[in-house]
């Protein structure tokens, strides 16, 4: 194969991409200078996953990548029908997000259960107050989405002795089917929202999911904003219709100074960062490279999303 020339996408591109910069011409670009980059890459590594610069500069017609990389697991910000009928393929970073994540709400989970957030307000107020916290083990979460990292949630929880019921898009072996949710969320005490976002999937945290929880159960969302409801939530809490939430993900990022969820009572507020551990960039950037090797070799590529589904078929 002939030099290729690798656009990187991004203010902030990996420090090192030396697998593909021996064999490739590789020019990094932001919003305003993606325009006229996309049409001459072979190949685009969309580094700045937040943006949707991307999906507003694609070509309809002529010249445009063979292959698009996006370092993050959803693919939503990039999709428009232009990208989706057309033959670029299409592969995100499935495998780097999915155990840090579980054990992001793994921690949030024991954190609410063990009231560890009242433990230390009493700290900050030399209060000493006996309290007797959750038992974990034996409680029911409904995990919705049943991809990778819905089920590295389910597998970290069970750990914990928490019996879970995954909830997918259609029912399989080991998950139940959409439809079930319903009958599943009066009985759960945790309802962790791992699903990608799609039209069917936009909204979907409604105040019906929200009225149909016990009041004692715990929502926690890692996975797109605009899943949720965000009025809907803040309602249920403020009402005390559940026992209280945790959002890592919002429908605008980032949160504003002002915005009135810092403010809701039992909510607990972290800035998409579930995922983002120690070294997670530089997981990318090899996971990129190690796929760009297989495209030189004109191997398979891994993790190739379904454009339509917008997201990657389970195995």
């Amino acid at each position: 194969m002939s030099e290729s020339t690798v656009v990187v996408f991004g203010d902030q591109p990996p420090v090192r991409l030396d697998r593909v910069a021996d064999r490739a011409k590789v020019l990094v670009c932001d919003e305003n200078s993606l325009p006229q980059a996309l049409p001459a890459a072979d190949v685009l590594l969309v580094w700045d996953f937040t943006s949707d610069a991307v999906r507003d500069a694609w070509p309809g017609e002529g010249p445009r990548p063979a292959w698009v990389h996006t370092a993050s697991a959803g693919v939503d910000r990039l999709l428009c029908p232009e990208l989706i009928t057309s033959d670029t393929v299409l592969t995100n970073a499935r495998g780097v997000f999915e155990q840090p994540i579980a054990e992001y709400v793994a921690g949030l989970v024991i954190s609410m259960a063990k009231d560890f957030h009242g433990t230390w307000e009493l700290q900050r107020q030399r209060r000493w107050q006996h309290r007797e916290t959750m038992r974990l083990a034996g409680t029911r979460a409904v995990v919705v989405g049943a991809g990778p990292i819905g089920r590295a949630i389910d597998s970290t929880l069970a750990s914990l002795g928490v019996v879970v019921d995954l909830v997918g898009r259609t029912a399989r072996p080991g998950v139940r089917g959409g439809d079930e949710l319903p009958e599943l969320l009066p009985s759960a005490d945790w309802v962790v929202c791992a699903a990608p976002l799609t039209d069917a999937t936009r909204g979907m945290f409604d105040r019906t999911i929200f009225d149909r929880m016990k009041s004692t159960a715990r929502f926690i969302n890692v996975g797109r904003g605009p899943l949720v409801v965000e009025k809907d939530l803040t309602a249920a809490l403020v009402a005390r219709r559940i026992g209280g939430a945790a959002l890592d993900v919002f429908e605008h990022e980032p949160l504003t100074s002002d915005d009135p969820l810092w403010d809701v009572p039992g909510l607990f507020i972290s800035p998409h960062m579930s995922g983002d551990t120690v070294g997670w960039r530089d997981h990318l950037a090899e996971q990129f490279q190690d796929n760009y090797e297989r495209w030189c070799a004109g191997e398979p590529l891994l993790n190739i999303v379904d454009k339509r589904l917008g997201y990657v078929p389970v195995d």
